[in-house]
């Protein structure tokens, strides 16, 4: 009840969420109030704006991505296991026939390249199936076939269909990994949720090494009158970061990670 509870939490504290709030507020209060239905009217158009901004948006996640820099495949340490989140692929659903690749799946690629070069000898694909949004296929199984069809021979994939977020996918990995006997691993997943699920995944006491990918913020000199020009995706990338630093505190105050 508390993970949907914070998830409506966390739609709620959305810049667009916001700044819809709001602008209701400020059409109501124009009536009685017209000071602070303004200040409302104004407060949401600058909070919309400044949220859509391109250069707002590279920068809060550019914070979260940068703490964990990408290694190159043949830097990266030999381990028992590799551990891919899901997050990366959506299922084969009507009218789909085939699993679509969305632009965090290159960390199903990351973990491909880790196992072609040797660097463990199974992969383990995390992810349950997301009810409340309508789905009943597991991003396991969706990333598991996806591994096959790239070569990865089936008795080298083990699949976790259970956990529903980060907190559950290090608790049920856990798990698996006493039950095999493997140890050390490498965690897959995209640079912006690499520090929360790391955090998440030594907490639980797991010997975990971060091989980030999908990092959506590139370096590029200075400034240009786009980066302050609102944007869609601008919008959307911010929401996403904001979205991880309410998750850290929620995975903090709720004992999940130090």
């Amino acid at each position: 009840m508390r993970f949907f509870l914070f998830k409506l939490v966390q739609q709620c504290l959305t810049p667009l969420t916001v700044c819809l709030l709001m602008g209701t507020l400020s059409c109501l209060f124009a009536i009685w109030r017209k000071r602070i239905g303004l200040a409302l009217a104004l407060g949401s158009i600058g909070l919309l704006w400044v949220s859509s901004m391109p250069a707002v948006s590279s920068n809060l996640r550019g914070t979260i991505e940068r703490k964990y820099l990408p290694v190159p495949i043949d830097k990266a340490p030999g381990v028992d296991a590799i551990v891919l989140l899901g997050g990366g692929v959506g299922a084969p659903e009507p009218p789909r026939i085939e699993a679509d690749l969305s632009d965090a799946s290159d960390r199903v690629f990351q973990a491909l390249r880790l196992y072609r070069a040797g660097k463990a000898p199974v992969v383990i694909a995390v992810g349950g199936a997301a009810t409340w949004l309508g789905k009943d296929i597991p991003e396991a199984d969706v990333m598991s076939a996806l591994l096959e069809e790239w070569g990865v021979p089936r008795n080298a994939i083990i699949r976790e269909q259970l956990s529903l977020n980060t907190y559950q996918n290090a608790v049920h990995t856990k798990q698996l990994l006493e039950k095999t006997g493997l140890g050390r691993i490498l965690l897959v997943t995209s640079a912006l949720h690499m520090p929360r699920a790391l955090a998440t995944f030594r907490s639980a006491g797991i010997d975990a090494i971060p091989s980030p990918a999908d990092y959506g913020v590139v370096e590029k000199k200075g400034l240009s009158v786009s980066d302050f020009i609102p944007d869609a995706d601008a919008l959307s990338g911010t929401t996403l970061g904001l979205k991880e630093f309410l998750g850290v505190f929620y995975y903090r105050w709720q004992g999940w990670i130090e």
